[in-house]
């Protein structure tokens, strides 16, 4: 039997981030749902052999990860809330910050993806898969004279692939990296709103939204990736217009 290192230690976690986790555990399970009260602090106490201060912790680690939102005084008390992205985003952007990435990183990550879940989709597509990607492009062929209301439809479209290809982890982190790269897009489409530059952008994703539709419903998992790439990558170089000058995610979210 190997010797155990002298230095080697074991952390055993407070009393706070347990109870945490034990009622962590019950919102993701579903066991508390959104909006539920959390039982009064004088209940808890009992049930976990903690003192106020230490449950209080608890609730604190809980409000810091926005599954739980706590408000003071008579009325007060705890109340669940359910997990999101943005949380996720927030924590992942003040990491990519720290370490000065570049904003086309972020591009690359989302195209890379992307691409694989658009393919995976190709591969699985039902017939009720293509009604709903049919319908999504019919709505975004009324809004092509709006860039603003094109964009927000165009987000959907996006979104809607990720649901249909089903990869709840890919999803998720596609999630965390839309809510950085549409805080950029938002800024740059406000400078040249239903300009002919944006709305020109807009008719060119509806063509490129149009053409995925058809390579996925011919289950082309290949085409549909390339394709999808492709147009991705197309995208990044226009939202970024100088990959050379360096911006960074610090300078999209500070």
């Amino acid at each position: 039997m190997p010797a155990i290192p002298v230095s080697a230690t074991i952390r055993v976690p407070k009393a706070g981030e347990m109870v945490a986790a034990q009622l962590r555990r019950q919102i993701v399970t579903g066991a508390l749902k959104e909006g539920d009260a959390l039982p009064p602090e004088s209940v808890l106490m009992e049930r976990y052999g903690v003192s106020r201060p230490t449950l209080r912790e608890a609730f604190r680690i809980l409000e810091s990860e926005r599954i739980i939102q706590v408000k003071r005084g008579a009325r007060g008390g705890a109340r669940v809330m359910l997990p999101d992205s943005g949380t996720a985003g927030r924590y992942v952007g003040t990491l990519l910050q720290f370490r000065n990435t570049p904003l086309a990183d972020v591009y690359q990550a989302r195209t890379n993806l992307e691409t694989a879940a658009v393919a995976g989709l190709a591969r699985k597509r039902t017939a009720a898969d293509i009604r709903e990607l049919k319908k999504a492009v019919t709505e975004g062929e009324l809004l092509l004279e709006d860039a603003g209301a094109f964009t927000e439809h165009d987000v959907r479209f996006h979104r809607l692939l990720l649901q249909l290809a089903g990869n709840q982890t890919v999803s998720v982190l596609l999630d965390v990296l839309f809510s950085m790269i549409e805080s950029h897009n938002s800024k740059v489409l406000q400078r040249s709103r239903n300009t002919e530059t944006s709305l020109a952008m807009c008719r060119s994703a509806q063509r490129a939204h149009i053409r995925l539709v058809e390579l996925i419903r011919d289950k082309d998992a290949s085409a549909s990736a390339a394709f999808w790439h492709q147009h991705l990558t197309q995208v990044a170089d226009f939202m970024i217009a100088d990959p050379g000058a360096g911006e960074t995610v610090l300078d999209v979210l500070s």
